[in-house]
């Protein structure tokens, strides 16, 4: 059981659940190893829109779009999450979440498929 309770709690932590040091916007959960690219890739990947084996990590970009303060200790966060696809397709997402000091994953998860984008 002691193993299992370790494994867990290294999954946690690689996966960026914790946050990183705080900033005047709050927690930063901005990295490509953060609980917002991770959670949207399972999801993405469950939902069949993203393969599996097929994202480009090298290259993902995770770059937070907004941040409030919606109580004491707890933010609510959004951003703009782009996988681009060894196919040389890129599938893109907003992610809404709420995260503090202590955790990126303090739940209210939603997730947005960008289907159509105009660049400037």
């Amino acid at each position: 059981m002691r193993r299992i309770l370790t494994f867990a709690a290294a999954t946690i932590l690689a996966s960026g659940a914790v946050a990183a040091p705080a900033s005047k916007t709050g927690p930063d959960c901005s990295g490509t190893d953060r609980y917002p690219v991770m959670i949207t890739h399972t999801e993405l990947v469950d939902e069949g829109i993203l393969p599996r084996d097929g994202v480009d990590w090298r290259h993902i970009i995770n770059r937070m779009i907004a941040s409030q303060q919606i109580s004491k200790h707890l933010w609510r966060q959004v951003f703009h999450v782009t996988y681009p696809l060894k196919s040389g397709r890129k599938v893109e997402a907003i992610v809404v979440n709420n995260a503090s000091y202590e955790e990126c994953s303090e739940g209210g998860t939603q997730i947005f498929v960008v289907s159509k984008s105009s660049e400037p």
